[in-house]
This record gives structure tokens, C-alpha cells and sequence, in this order.
């Protein structure tokens, strides 16, 4: 295995833009990782319930499905004899569409998720994540940050607003909140298996945050609230750029940067990682004395985001609310151009964005 296929396969969200494809390629594997997934979901039956799919092993006719239907191991199969001559760039957006909107920080993954971290279907997907890293879309998502960018506003034509100039601000805000919240939850000495949810990401909200492809990246929304309208805005970025291209150049940024987090993040990320031990995020405030910028490249998200990366014996860390090729700004190095902004809106619970003044779809 190269090792490209194999820091894709390392990552939960890469995992799951792998499984995507091939659930596009072959309905039957479609069909399988559905049913394999229901059986694996920690909401089975409650907040996950299976409805109009026969009985697993049968057809409607009482006949018998493909092996694919029957196990992991099954599947496992099923998926290393796929043929590949039907993977093309244009699957690799909606896949990672999908991988994005199913990450979940504050609650055990999805059977989806767990099916494709058992080694069995690890193992299974190698020779198609070996064909997905080959494809120009994946190649383009270890690029760095480029420095003519879009800036978004979830809000309409009608409610503009200018651009965020103040950081350093928002940093020292968020800064002795998270210190004070870290306090609060070390006082109440919550047990592992509370069900009080806290704070789960890894980077404060409200900062500057800039994308490379538009529309693309409106679709890349962790969490998404269900914005119809947006707002793009055109940027010129200066400045120096830490870029967290692999889970090694994170944690080179929280050893470098520490700042603990274990009371606040225990119970959340232990629930995605069942991990239990100490949990660290980088000094956004401390960042900002030597970054201007941190860039997560797609490629980076797809092989790190949402799973324990480990600093030492002690310590471990989660990227976690995080979109792929978003970047973060910690100062004041973010500029409009002149170019005009785009007005974008979809329909109530659809995915294609309109660009407004022209009608044109994307």
C-alpha cells in the first residue's frame, strides 16, 4: 500500500469517501453497506430504523442476493474485485460531499463509519483508495492555500455585511472562555458516560475562514445549519500559513501551542474515539504570534479529521469542526478585492446552488 492510499484509509472521513464511491459503482455493494451499516449503528432501532428493505440474505422473490449482502467479510470481497474502470473525478466531490455531512463529534459515529473502520473493509478498499489518490481531484486537495480566495456569509443580497477585520479580538474572547469552561467542567467532575455534551471543536468560532473553490465548498459544511442563501466574497490573503496537510503537522501545532482541554472535550470525544486520557488543541492566541493563516487541505481532513491523534503517552488531540480547505485567519491579513461578490441560493432541502444574478445552476 502506497502512502497516499494509506493516510486516506487512516481517516475516518477518508474512509467513508471511499466507501461512497463504491456504494456509486455497484448497487449491490450499495445495498449491503446499508444493511451491514444499520446492524453496526448505536442507534439501531431507535434513532435509526430500518424500513421497505426485505429480509438480509433474501430477495422479494425469496431469492438469494450476492455474497456482498451476507457479512463484512462478504463485502469485504465484493469490494476488492470492483471494477475500478468506472471511478471518475466527478464521483470524488459528491463522495466527499457525503463524507463531510456525516461527521459527528458529539455522539458515537454512524454504522456507515464503524462498517468501514473494521480492518476487514479497511483492508477490502485498499485497491480502490489506491485508484481514488490517483485522481486529479485528490491530487488537487494537497495544494496549498492559495492566496486569491473566497470569504462566505451565510446571509442574502439583502442583508450584507463587510468583511470580519478584527481576529485578534474574537482569539482573546475565545480564549478566556475556553479557560473558564475548562474550570467549570473540572469543578462538576462529570463521569465518562454522561450524557452532557460540551464544546467538540478544535478551532474558535467566528474567525475569518476562506475556501479556495466556489460553489464546491459550500457543500463542505460540517454540521451545516441549513443555509439556502449565501454570500461569496473575493479575498487576497497575505501573510505566513501553517498548513496541516497530515495529523503530524497538527500535532507538531498543539506540542508546540498546547492548550488543555481534557475536562471540556472528555465526554464528546470519547464517544468518537474511545479514547479516554487527556485532550489537547492548539493556543489559537499563541498560533497568532507566529501565523497569520492555518490551512486544513482536503487531504489533511480526509486522513486526520476525527480520530485521536497522539502527542505522546499522555496526550491526544481531535480536528474536529473543521471543513476541508478552509482556512483560518489569527490576524488581520485578510483583504476584499475589487472583484464583486456572488449571491448563491438553493431550495429548501436541496443540494444545487444558484448563482442569483445569472439563474445559472451548479
Amino acid at each position: 500500500m502506497n502512502a497516499g492510499t494509506e493516510l486516506l484509509l487512516a481517516g475516518p472521513r477518508g474512509r467513508r469517501l471511499c466507501l461512497e464511491v463504491a456504494m456509486e459503482l455497484n448497487q449491490e455493494v450499495s445495498r449491503a453497506v446499508f444493511r451491514l451499516g444499520y446492524e453496526l449503528d448505536p442507534g439501531k432501532g431507535t434513532s435509526t430504523v430500518l424500513f421497505g428493505l426485505e429480509t438480509p440474505g433474501t430477495d422479494n422473490d425469496g431469492g438469494t442476493h450476492s455474497a456482498a449482502a451476507g457479512s463484512p467479510e462478504h463485502l469485504a470481497a465484493a469490494l476488492r474485485t470492483l471494477d475500478l474502470s468506472g471511478v471518475e473525478d466527478e464521483m470524488i466531490q459528491p463522495a466527499l460531499e457525503r463524507a463531510v455531512g456525516t461527521a459527528r463529534y458529539w455522539q458515537p459515529p454512524d454504522g456507515e463509519d464503524v462498517l468501514a473502520a473494521l480492518p476487514v473493509i479497511r483492508e477490502g478498499l485498499i485497491p480502490l483508495a489506491a485508484r481514488v489518490t490517483a485522481m486529479p481531484a485528490m491530487q488537487r486537495s494537497e495544494e496549498p492555500r492559495r492566496v486569491e480566495q473566497w470569504a462566505i456569509d451565510w446571509r442574502g443580497p439583502d442583508d450584507p455585511a463587510p468583511l470580519d477585520r478584527n481576529p485578534q479580538q474574537r482569539l482573546e474572547q475565545w480564549g478566556r472562555a475556553v479557560r473558564a469552561d475548562e474550570i467549570r467542567w473540572r469543578a462538576h467532575g462529570y463521569a465518562l458516560d454522561s450524557k452532557v455534551s460540551g464544546d467538540w471543536w478544535s478551532v474558535p468560532p467566528g474567525l475569518p475562514g476562506t475556501v479556495s473553490r466556489i460553489p464546491a465548498a459550500l457543500n463542505l459544511i460540517e454540521d451545516p445549519l441549513g443555509w439556502e442563501d449565501a454570500t461569496t466574497i473575493p479575498v487576497r490573503g497575505t501573510g505566513s500559513t501553517y498548513e496541516v496537510r497530515t495529523g503530524d503537522d497538527w500535532t507538531a501545532l498543539c506540542r508546540t501551542f498546547p492548550l488543555e482541554v481534557t475536562a471540556s472535550r472528555r465526554n464528546d470525544w470519547f464517544q468518537v474515539t474511545g479514547r479516554d486520557g487527556r485532550w489537547v488543541i492548539p493556543d489559537w492566541e499563541r498560533v497568532a504570534g507566529e501565523w497569520d493563516a492555518v490551512h486544513l487541505t482536503p487531504a489533511g481532513y480526509l486522513s486526520s479529521a476525527g480520530r485521536a491523534l497522539h502527542l505522546d503517552d499522555d496526550r491526544a488531540s481531535v480536528i474536529a469542526g473543521w471543513d476541508p480547505d478552509r482556512t483560518i485567519w489569527l490576524t488581520d491579513a485578510l483583504r476584499e478585492t475589487d472583484s464583486p461578490r456572488q449571491h448563491w441560493h438553493r431550495q429548501t432541502g436541496g443540494d444545487a446552488w444558484t448563482l442569483v444574478h445569472t439563474g445559472e445552476v451548479y
